[in-house]
């Protein structure tokens, strides 16, 4: 809801009297310097940039978390979901390049490949009351993997100008900071700073910086350092060696002291990480992010031409249709090869239903339109469309969830 209140105000905001100062905002040049380093870009670019790296540390942190413990870590399940989001890539690209192929906006191709997690699991906990919770972990493992493939289009699309040796000084630092993981390595600090120096280092590369947050979180150790049964007999020990007094002395105070920092380490990193950084990212960094890109003029006579233009088409093509044919396809000829299977419970129309709620593509394909456009034009046709067909997959999808439960 957040979410959605952000892209309402930053419309709202941008064809009101007052849109020329929402432009103004946001290209506030903002220079960052630490001796020789030096960062000037306007404050959209540094949301878009060093904010939603991030953004997409936790998504890493996510995935990591589905492949250790969650959905992906069973072979059947994670099938499932990777032949739904692969045709619900491929599809949604393949009907967007099918409209625009030789035209200006053919470079657009990745924005319709991306489902926006926070929505969809949105929609489908709105409206899918009493359906199989195997569904609803169904669309979760489907976007976290859709998320893998927007990640590596970014990185191998949409990076450009690559610097081998700053690539190369990024490498270097992830290198150090599994080595030092290794090592039993555990202040905080340190890996705060080196994780800046990669941010630093993949920013100068040419890659873009949020592929630095996702390596980032997939190499956090997702196991604790101490078992909770240790952590508890460990526990059990102390309170028996301390005097009922109501007064702890020095020494016991220090017992106690070092029993908090052992007990911290019974959860892993990755769970406190995610625990730490999860609120900051859903509530201040994805609706700041939707604050500073969804603002775009619909008003005007130039709105017909926007939303029937080969971009806007090619998004909402995409999102709409491609992503419910193609998720439904994806997950058939999984079944059909008999390496994946339908959770238990689960019926194909309710594949189709969550496909098309899969349609909502707001957060990272706003993203990666920002990435694949540098004509104003082109882009703002980008983002309406991509507003459009979020809004379009997000009804579809909710009429087809109703009617499925009420059958």
């Amino acid at each position: 809801m957040l979410l959605l209140v952000a892209a309402a105000v930053a419309l709202i905001w941008a064809n009101s009297p007052w849109g020329d100062s929402y432009e103004q905002l946001w290209h506030t040049e903002i220079t960052l310097s630490i001796g020789p380093w030096e960062i000037a870009e306007d404050l959209r670019h540094m949301i878009n940039d060093g904010l939603m790296a991030i953004f997409f540390f936790v998504v890493g942190l996510e995935i990591k978390r589905e492949f250790v413990a969650g959905e992906l870590r069973e072979p059947r399940s994670a099938a499932l979901s990777f032949f739904g989001a692969l045709g619900g890539m491929v599809v949604p690209a393949g009907l967007y390049l099918l409209i625009n192929a030789g035209g200006p906006g053919a470079s657009g191709w990745g924005v319709p490949m991306a489902t926006d997690i926070a929505f969809a699991v949105g929609v489908l906990a709105i409206v899918g009351k009493g359906l199989p919770g195997s569904l609803k972990l169904f669309l979760l493992s489907l976007a976290i993997v859709d998320d893998i493939g927007a990640i590596l289009v970014i990185a191998l699309f949409y990076s450009t100008d690559i610097s081998g040796p700053a690539l190369a000084v990024a490498a270097g630092l992830v290198i150090l900071i599994v080595a030092l993981q290794r090592a039993h390595v555990r202040a905080t600090p340190v890996y705060v700073l080196l994780g800046a120096a990669v941010w630093l280092a993949v920013f100068e590369s040419g890659v873009h910086a949020t592929i630095a947050g996702v390596v980032l979180g997939l190499i956090t150790p997702a196991l604790p350092f101490y078992a909770s049964k240790g952590v508890s007999d460990q526990a059990r020990g102390v309170a028996e060696r301390t005097p009922d007094s109501g007064v702890p002395s020095d020494a016991e105070s220090a017992e106690w002291l070092w029993l908090a920092g052992v007990s911290r380490e019974a959860v892993s990193p990755l769970t406190r990480l995610e625990h730490v950084l999860h609120p900051w990212t859903s509530f201040v960094i994805v609706p700041l992010f939707a604050l500073s890109n969804a603002g775009v003029r619909l008003g005007g006579g130039s709105l017909g031409e926007t939303m029937s233009s080969r971009v806007t088409l090619g998004i909402i093509g995409g999102l709409v249709v491609g992503k419910l044919v193609g998720i439904t396809l994806g997950a058939w000829v999984g079944t059909r090869l008999k390496v994946a299977k339908l959770p238990a419970g689960v019926t194909w129309l309710q594949v189709v239903a969550v496909s098309a709620v899969a349609g909502v593509g707001f957060t990272v394909s706003l993203f990666i339109a920002d990435l694949a456009f540098t004509d104003p034009t082109l882009l703002e046709e980008a983002k309406i469309g991509v507003l459009a067909a979020s809004l379009i997959a997000g009804l579809l999808g909710c009429l087809l969830v109703l009617r499925v439960k009420r059958r």
